[in-house]
């Protein structure tokens, strides 16, 4: 495996769906990565060694969703030990009273289980194994430790399996419930990397000795990693396969070699030939690209990833947010996020890099770009909010368009994209016929004709209530609906017609506007017996 660079890396930004078909018309190859990185996956490499065969169709996407029984456990712990072949060919009679339940073909291997008591598995009581019974990640990984050559009682207590197992190297299947053969083929890699307890060696590397697997098949564990952590905050985050943090710049939407010189001195690239995925990502987000200096640098969804050099250990994550241009890759990923641009600094972009932009004729909570503009200035529309350190996903929500179609909005503020913005960190629209302009998210607030409107009430939806069921307000005053329920939806429908909300979850929110003088009285439909309420428009 080769990685330029030593520490951790770098950090940004976001993503998003566009609502109209331009959308799919937007460049999807990022410049940064021209070349697909070379990935593969657990499950890919343990069918390639061998050593995980799956049913009778292979490792199909159905046999990973299954879960993992006690005798496929047993079976990969012969297997892992070199002992596979002597199971099958068991001739003994004298086995588990339950072992017509593990099938014809399991029947030998069941029998050497019983005669060979010292490998551990000597059935769960009453002579009984129990094939068809499920293991959890903690008699798993006892599994792996013992094909280690590491022994529950003697190095260490069954009860503390998964600590002994992590101060190891293995814990990226640990906390599966229920624990799947998915989950099985990430814990089997991992262990075959690892070394044994005595011999100086990986398990690989014995079973190559113990020609259970060829060198050349061998040879496809030496990859790098990219997995996922938990921080503190619980959230997640991309690290290598040593757990070191892995980065994005801000500034790299103009130029993915904008960092150089000493730049490159504290936030080192992030480089492996071949790189193996933690399960749930994809490979078709992974790329490489050539530096201006020669160096190769891999990238995620168009991001070059970097390491920073103050990160010391796995779990650190000291460059996260350093100049509101570094942060981590969070997953799932940004779907709105920050580009640095030299003249015009920070401003709101989607998970790919492409330019956001605010309309200055549009109000609060409303779009007024429809027909040949709307063809021109594509509406942005992320399905979940995901943002970087220093952005709020409070500020964000969305608006139900004339069409029905749905669109995100910054502080109420609908978001477009420009159709002459064909890849990341471009801004051709900024300042056009002097309407149109990205957003710097730090000093936005709000557009020549939003800040002109009269100022915004709040309608909040608490404890199956409207807390100002009764107001008054001014002809265009924007009405701004929130909920504030957990694991309920609410929505506010005039009893007239004369508007109607979406159901909005915990937290999210939405807007309205009354033009036209009168009483309004309103109701939400999920609970329309009790939850009423009724603005007053002079």
């Amino acid at each position: 495996m080769r990685i330029r660079g030593r520490l951790l890396t770098t950090g940004m930004l976001a993503l998003s769906l566009m609502t109209v078909p331009w959308v799919a018309q937007a460049e999807e190859a990022a410049p940064a990565s021209p070349n697909a990185a070379m990935t593969t996956n657990a499950p890919t490499i343990a069918a390639e060694l061998g050593v995980l065969k799956g049913d009778g169709q292979g490792v199909t996407a159905a046999y990973l969703s299954k879960s993992t029984t006690r005798m496929q456990a047993a079976i990969l712990y012969l297997r892992l030990l070199g002992k596979e072949k002597d199971a099958l060919a068991e001739k003994g009679t004298d086995t588990f009273s339950d072992a017509g339940t593990a099938g014809k073909s399991n029947a030998p291997i069941l029998a050497f289980l019983k005669s060979h008591p010292e490998y551990g598995w000597s059935g769960t009581g009453g002579n009984k194994f129990e094939p068809n019974g499920l293991v959890t990640s903690q008699q798993l990984y006892k599994v792996m430790l013992e094909a280690l050559g590491y022994r529950s009682g003697t190095d260490f207590d069954y009860k503390d399996t998964l600590v002994f197992a992590a101060s190891k190297g293995l814990s990226r299947a640990a906390t599966a419930t229920p624990f799947k053969n998915s989950d099985l083929a990430t814990a089997l890699i991992e262990t075959l990397q690892t070394m044994t307890k005595t011999g100086g060696k990986t398990l690989v590397a014995q079973l190559v000795e113990l020609k259970v697997v060829t060198a050349d098949q061998a040879a496809k564990l030496n990859v790098g990693r990219i997995d996922v952590r938990k921080a503190t905050d619980g959230s997640s985050y991309l690290t290598d396969g040593k757990g070191m943090a892995l980065y994005l710049f801000t500034k790299d939407t103009a130029d993915v070699n904008s960092c150089v010189g000493q730049c490159l001195a504290n936030w080192p690239v992030f480089y492996s030939d071949a790189i193996l995925l933690a399960n749930g990502l994809s490979g078709s987000d992974f790329g490489s690209f050539v530096r201006a200096d020669g160096a190769k640098q891999l990238t995620y969804k168009g991001w070059p990833l970097y390491y920073f050099v103050k990160d010391t250990k796995a779990g650190d994550v000291n460059g996260e947010g350093i100049g509101n241009v570094w942060y981590l890759i969070k997953q799932p990923f940004y779907t709105v996020g920050l580009g640095t641009d030299p003249k015009l600094g920070n401003y709101l972009v989607d998970s790919n890099g492409k330019s956001l932009y605010y309309f200055d004729k549009d109000p609060i909570g409303a779009s007024e770009c429809s027909g040949d503009c709307l063809a021109k200035w594509p509406a942005f529309h992320a399905d979940a909010i995901q943002v970087p350190k220093g952005l709020n996903a409070k500020d964000f929500s969305e608006i139900t368009r004339e069409d029905g179609t749905k669109q995100t909005t910054f502080k109420g503020y609908p978001l477009y994209y420009f159709f002459q913005d064909t890849k990341r960190g471009e801004v051709k629209g900024q300042g056009l016929g002097t309407v149109w302009y990205v957003i710097d998210p730090a000093t936005f607030a709000g557009t020549k004709t939003g800040l002109a409107q009269p100022a915004k009430v709040t309608v909040e939806m608490k404890d199956y209530a409207f807390q100002q069921a009764d107001i008054t307000v001014k002809a265009g005053t924007p009405i701004e609906f929130i909920n504030r329920d957990e694991d309920m939806k609410h929505n506010a429908v005039a009893v007239n017609g004369a508007f109607g909300t979406p159901l909005l979850e915990q937290g999210q929110t939405t807007i309205i506007t009354l033009t036209k003088p009168g009483v309004y009285e309103y109701y939400c439909e999920a609970h329309k017996s009790f939850m009423k309420g009724k603005i007053t428009v002079q």
